[in-house]
């Protein structure tokens, strides 16, 4: 009886740890937090968007509600016709006085040009980490300063022809301790180990982005959290 009492406990927390959630329900902004003069729902997917009359100032974000993740692995597909976009995790608010809809953070790029779909940004957060075919491992020296190591595992303007342009993309995002990995239709863009110990964090916010500059528009649909 005990035995089978374990196996159970087991197969309930396996069953937890495991779980998918839906974090957008198709319909309305349930659950997100955005300035409403750029986010919106548009045939069942979360639409950002500036035009030249309505611009944003600064870049801005949605900010999904549910709580901080830690190790967590998030599956969506997204699809920008202009502009630079990107997906924050464990990411936070910036301080300062301003609207709230200011994010930084590690960020999982995505754009509608050639280069940077796919690589790992740090929003605020100590720029470029990974760049897409590279496998980067933070540190700092003992003057404190970031250093990386990188190695490479493909061929960024290969790697690149996975990217539908102007079309849906799958993206997924692993995040396991301090090493994290980027794929963009079950092809592996990048990966970044953070060994920076006082710069890195464990957890934060989710959040998706519209970047200031020229007219842009993003959508983000079946966003999966495991």
């Amino acid at each position: 009886m005990k035995l089978y009492t374990i196996i159970l406990s087991f197969l309930h927390v396996t069953t937890f740890i495991f779980a998918e959630k839906k974090l957008f329900d198709g319909n309305s902004l349930k659950g997100w937090n955005g300035d409403p003069k750029f986010w919106s729902v548009q045939d069942g997917a979360i639409l950002g968007q500036t035009t030249k009359e309505n611009p944003t100032k600064g870049n801005t974000f949605i900010i999904w509600e549910g709580g901080s993740l830690g190790d967590f692995e998030l599956t969506l597909d997204y699809k920008i016709e202009s502009g630079n976009s990107g997906i924050q995790y464990r990411s936070f608010i910036k301080p300062g006085n301003h609207d709230g809809w200011r994010i930084g953070g590690y960020q999982a790029d995505l754009e509608a040009g050639d280069k940077f779909s796919g690589i790992c940004y740090g929003e605020g957060f100590r720029g470029i980490l990974s760049m897409r075919g590279k496998k980067t491992i933070l540190s700092v020296d003992e003057k404190g300063k970031l250093k990386k190591s990188e190695t490479q595992f493909g061929d960024s303007a290969e790697i690149g022809k996975a990217v539908k342009k102007g079309d849906w993309n799958k993206y997924r995002i692993v995040a396991k301790g301090f090493h994290f990995h980027h794929f963009i239709n079950d092809v592996k863009t990048t990966e970044l180990i953070d060994n920076d110990l006082k710069t890195r964090r464990k957890d934060g916010l989710l959040a998706f982005q519209l970047h200031a500059g020229p007219p842009m528009k993003v959508y983000f649909k079946n966003i999966i959290l495991k």
